[in-house]
């Protein structure tokens, strides 16, 4: 079964930053590879499932003209909401994923850290979600701790092994170390030209 709503709201009760994603080294970098690994400067409409406190919503928000977000737990969207005040186009909504998938369509997709709190049939319904509402020439980006999470019905290697048979598009980027791995899929296989066309 996937992990509640209040699973998420109860970390967020003792500390604002659960995952410290402001104040570890750790965290920092692997922000920083996240955002390196994208191959285009900027996108157009970008949506980031699970957006947590909104560190990387940060980043994402200086890539693009629209950013959408999401997450379980109240507390998390508000903190979000303020960690983006600076960004007017950048929006952050309640929702227990896969049930509150937007009906819009994104050229980028960020799931990070969030895969593994989902159950097998949760986290395929998703992924479904992601190929439908992703554009001809989106990107999508997954990345994930590698070590198992006590009391999460996935691991990060048993979700990344779940994108790769499910997604039917190519990968791109490949990046794997002792703690994460981050890959990122194109819808085209000319994710590479120097033009950036967004449909």
């Amino acid at each position: 079964m996937s992990l509640p709503a209040d699973y998420f709201d109860a970390l967020y009760a003792a500390n604002d930053d659960p995952w410290h994603f402001r104040s570890r080294w750790y965290e920092s970098r692997k922000r920083q590879l996240t955002l390196a690994s994208l191959p285009r400067q900027r996108y157009q409409r970008v949506f980031e499932p699970g957006c947590a406190n909104g560190e990387l919503s940060a980043g994402l928000a200086q890539r693009c003209e629209h950013l959408l977000c999401c997450d379980a737990s109240q507390r998390a969207v508000a903190l979000a909401r303020e960690r983006l005040t600076d960004y007017a186009h950048a929006q952050v909504y309640a929702g227990q994923l896969p049930q509150c998938w937007p009906e819009q369509r994104f050229d980028l997709i960020v799931i990070s850290e969030v895969g593994y709190y989902l159950d097998q049939q949760a986290l395929d319904d998703l992924l479904q979600h992601c190929i439908a509402s992703l554009s001809r020439s989106g990107h999508l980006l997954a990345c994930h701790w590698r070590h198992p999470i006590e009391g999460s019905p996935l691991d990060g290697e048993q979700v990344h092994q779940l994108l790769r048979q499910t997604l039917p598009f190519e990968q791109i980027v490949f990046h794997q170390e002792k703690d994460f791995v981050l890959e990122l899929w194109s819808a085209s296989p000319f994710a590479m030209n120097l033009h950036e066309v967004t449909l």
